[in-house]
């Protein structure tokens, strides 16, 4: 398990990467790259409301992420969140209609202040638990360690840096 310093520098450069590879579609900011799917600047909105709802999630306080029934919660914890952190890779599923923008910022200077904010926003709330001596309550995954919490926020991220063109 990684140090919860290491856990957030991952979610740092995660979170850059997307930032830097969304910044070269400037051109393509607000066009999706096929039918159906999502633009630049809708990946990147997607990303910063999913960390600003991690926060939430992660100190116990209400989120727009689904709440499942307790019981369920360690199926999910079991069949989703360790795969992703075992496998290091995220798997393709379709988002809840709070995290499915319908647009994003109008601009990737926009999209930087608005991520970065979220994220700040991601490691306040990790940090506290940790300094409480709390683990993330999570309401889809039920309580786990703030560290691979962020690690699995990290992975969400770098999967949907995967959904951006190299090129721009």
């Amino acid at each position: 398990m990684p140090d919860l310093n290491t856990a957030l520098a991952g979610n740092r450069a995660a979170l850059n990467d997307l930032l830097v590879t969304a910044e070269r579609s400037a051109t393509a900011w607000t066009t999706p790259r096929a039918p159906g799917k999502w633009s630049p600047s809708q990946l990147v909105e997607h990303v910063a409301r999913s960390l600003e709802e991690a926060g939430n999630d992660v100190s116990g306080q209400p989120s727009k992420f689904p709440s499942v029934p307790r019981l369920v919660r360690p199926l999910l914890r079991r069949f989703l969140f360790n795969r992703v952190l075992a496998r290091n890779d995220f798997p393709k599923a379709r988002t809840n209609r709070p995290m499915d923008p319908a647009s994003g910022p109008a601009s990737p200077e926009e999209a930087r202040v608005r991520s970065e904010a979220a994220l700040a926003r991601f490691e306040q709330a990790c940090r506290a638990q940790v300094a409480a001596g709390r683990l993330a309550q999570s309401s889809l995954f039920g309580a786990v360690s703030v560290e691979d919490y962020a690690r699995f926020q990290e992975l969400h991220t770098r999967h949907h840096r995967q959904q951006l063109p190299e090129g721009g």
